[in-house]
């Protein structure tokens, strides 16, 4: 028997955290309702390689908030949403 924790006690399969991990980005925007918050807290309370992986992108999009004072125009957020979008949406068909 080892003393080390498991970084997956439910053992989590890898298609799950792929799942989660996609959520990240919402989450950390507050793009999710509360019960998919709920559902990614419980995640990353349990899986330490996904909370990692959620420090990270909160920490870059932290530091990427910071470097940019200036605000896109409207027209230009607009775009980049929906194209955000249109890619989502033939990630999730495939």
């Amino acid at each position: 028997m080892t003393d080390l924790p498991h970084p997956h006690p439910e053992e989590l399969s890898r298609e799950e955290c792929a799942d989660y991990l996609e959520r990240i980005v919402y989450f950390i925007d507050n793009e999710l309702d509360e019960a998919d918050c709920s559902e990614v807290r419980a995640h990353l309370d349990s899986c330490n390689p996904c909370l990692v992986k959620y420090d990270l992108q909160r920490t870059v999009k932290s530091v990427v908030a910071r470097s940019c004072s200036e605000t896109a125009p409207l027209e230009l957020r607009e775009r980049v949403l929906l194209r955000l979008r249109e890619v989502q949406v033939q990630i999730t068909e495939q």
